[in-house]
């Protein structure tokens, strides 16, 4: 049944310097999945990750390899299964590795779809919107390129919701730069923080408090992964949402934090909660629960960020909306026809699978040789 199944490493510097409590990315590596079937259907699929091991448990050398060792072996000796079944041996065979499991499952559901003629979305229990909204994230580290860059896309009409990455410098400095950006783009604008779990507790309610009072909308995961009780405490004391976003590694971790109030918001990563099907459960719980929903990213590229926007598409509830940015970030185009980014919001593809056309001579040229 399968083919081929290749696993690409894509390198593309990226606009500027993004500057993270956890890295400073000035080049992304793209991880690319290409399954070919025996009957000349071709799924693509991403497993990108930030910083190398600087953020999570896989990086792209370790996805490339897992997926060419034990991957790949396994599913071509797996002849006439559906997508389900295949992705429930690759579980029963393969621990954790929930990128490469995401990046796998795109690419079959890509497959699937196209055999169906139908968008990928509508595989995931059908899309409730055509089109998403999307943030901008300022992570220059510099106050006055932020502001500048925020009002230039404002008046594009490209972004009008803006998250800020802090947490590498003293919480007061961060404040002081949070809010004087919020204060410079008008109370008309959403601001939204992200610690990336830099913070102790203590740090946290000095820095939540302030934040709070200076109108910011939302912290996303101010403590440590496995620091549930703080998010728990933190969730309760303050009325800003808290949104959990490392600590949510699939609905397994969903339902722990649900059943803890440890978030108002869920941020939903398909390559973290292990596959689309998973962030869909995600979503589910956080229904169940009464808890917001705001589709993240890993950063990916197009194919993983149209991935996103075909789940997202599916959620009833969207209230923070997504940070599908990724493609934006980078100074290479790798589809034939780019992404459409207009009036604020990313337009989900009716055409059947993802609904995009990779440009493989680009991606051959930027490729990892």
């Amino acid at each position: 049944m399968y083919k081929s199944i290749e696993t690409l490493l894509v390198e593309i510097p990226t606009i500027r310097p993004h500057k993270m409590a956890v890295a400073t990315m000035q080049t992304q590596t793209l991880v690319l999945v290409k399954v070919t079937t025996d009957d000349g259907f071709i799924g693509w699929g991403e497993a990108t990750t930030i910083g190398g091991l600087g953020y999570g448990e896989e990086s792209p050398e370790s996805i490339k390899t897992n997926i060419e060792t034990y991957f790949a072996p396994l599913m071509k000796s797996l002849p006439g299964l559906n997508v389900a079944k295949t992705m429930q041996v690759i579980k029963r065979n393969i621990n954790g590795n929930r990128f490469a499991k995401c990046a796998i499952q795109t690419a079959l559901l890509d497959i699937q779809a196209q055999r169906l003629g139908l968008p990928m979305s509508e595989l995931l229990g059908g899309r409730l919107r055509d089109s998403v909204p999307v943030l901008w994230v300022l992570a220059s580290g510099n106050t006055d390129k932020d502001i500048a860059e925020a009002q230039k896309m404002i008046e594009a009409k490209r972004h009008n919701i803006f998250k800020l990455k802090i947490g590498s410098r003293a919480v007061e400095a961060d404040v002081e730069h949070v809010l004087t950006i919020k204060k410079a783009l008008g109370s008309d604008i959403s601001i939204r923080v992200d610690v990336n779990r830099a913070w102790s507790e203590l740090e946290a309610v000095k820095g939540i408090q302030l934040l709070q009072d200076g109108g910011v909308d939302l912290i996303e995961q101010p403590c440590a992964i496995d620091n549930i009780d703080a998010m728990e405490r933190l969730t309760r004391r303050f009325e800003i949402a808290i949104m959990a976003d490392e600590s949510l590694m699939g609905p397994h971790s969903a339902y722990h934090l649900a059943k803890r109030n440890a978030s108002s918001v869920f941020a939903v990563k398909i390559a973290q909660s292990g596959g689309l099907t998973e962030g869909c459960e995600v979503a589910k719980i956080a229904k169940l629960a009464g808890i917001d929903l705001y589709g993240g990213t890993m950063l990916e590229g197009p194919v993983g960020t149209i991935a996103s926007a075909h789940a997202f598409s599916t959620f009833e509830n969207l209230a923070y909306g997504t940070e599908l940015f990724g493609p934006l970030l980078l100074t290479e185009e790798i589809l034939k026809t780019p992404l459409q980014y207009q009036n604020f919001e990313l337009t989900v593809p009716k055409t059947a699978g993802l609904g995009i056309e990779l440009d493989e001579d680009k991606i051959d040229c930027l490729r990892r040789k």
